[in-house]
């Protein structure tokens, strides 16, 4: 009994009729025929009853049909399985993530991947969560990480919430502590602290300016305009102070102070998002997976 002559069984138990059969399953009708009379020679019955215009089971065709189906479904599923394991020994991942989130989150958790999956290739695409939406929504990424609430909400989009993030103000060691010195600085300690601030269309420059009026001013800024790498060199220089995520000020290296808002400070929520309409590659899954897990 071979895989191919179950297709075409099954293929003419549900057309009932041969040349239909052969059609769907792209296949010259007499090979189709000789190769269902081949299937009943080796079983030793008859599976069709075959009258001018008429196409019925025999009780052995009834019989055999939902075994068949059973058997061309598991090959399928086997089909599908190896594959979705050759997906994780080589392809792609393309990622979006905010550039703080680059700097802060991303790096142990692709190592870890990469260690695992070392033929997926790691596609990563820096940029607001505004733009990420943006591409997300186009097919050109397969997941990113944004951040909560969206610019601009989108049905289209699944998200899954992945942290609640401090952020911090650093500044130079060379320059006097902000907020006169305290341990903890308040919000309202910023008004008359020169800012180094992140460029427009940034997460943080958003969050950062909302919270300054919301105390009742507006923020200076000494230099603005940057991204993540170059606001926390600027800051290292005494140029001002800058508010950025607590795990990028951890991992900033020397040459930064790092002092804490205090309460109730300044949070962020980061998520993992998704097309809703395409689930991502298998590959993209399995990264997903470590992100929450971490």
């Amino acid at each position: 009994m071979q895989f191919q002559q179950l297709q075409y069984f099954v293929a003419v138990a549900e057309t009932r009729h041969f040349t239909r059969a052969a059609d769907l399953v792209h296949v010259a009708q007499p090979s189709l025929s000789q190769q269902i009379k081949a299937l009943e020679r080796e079983l030793g019955a008859d599976l069709f009853l075959r009258a001018r215009g008429n196409i019925t089971l025999t009780d052995a065709g009834e019989a055999l049909l939902p075994l068949a189906r059973r058997i061309l479904a598991d090959a399928d599923t086997a089909r599908h399985e190896v594959q979705e394991l050759v997906q994780l020994r080589r392809g792609r991942i393309r990622l979006g993530a905010t550039p703080s989130l680059c700097t802060g989150l991303l790096p142990d958790v692709l190592r870890a991947f990469h260690d695992r999956y070392p033929g997926i290739r790691l596609l990563i695409e820096e940029g607001g969560s505004h733009d990420l939406v943006r591409e997300l929504a186009r097919g050109a990424l397969d997941l990113a990480l944004v951040v909560l609430p969206l610019p601009t909400p989108s049905p289209a989009l699944t998200t899954v919430e992945l942290l609640r993030e401090d952020l911090v103000v650093v500044s130079s060691p060379d320059v006097p502590r902000p907020g006169q010195g305290r341990r903890a600085v308040r919000i309202s300690d910023l008004e008359g602290e020169r800012l180094v601030m992140f460029r427009h269309g940034y997460d943080l420059r958003e969050l950062t300016a909302a919270a300054c009026r919301a105390e009742g001013f507006e923020p200076d800024f000494a230099v603005e305009g940057g991204e993540m790498d170059a606001v926390l060199g600027f800051a290292r220089a005494g140029l001002g102070v800058a508010v950025v995520p607590r795990m990028v000020a951890a991992r900033s290296g020397r040459g930064l102070r790092v002092t804490p808002l205090a309460r109730p400070g300044l949070h962020r929520t980061i998520a993992l998002a998704h097309r809703s309409d395409v689930a991502p590659p298998r590959a993209a899954r399995e990264l997903q997976r470590m992100l929450l897990e971490r």
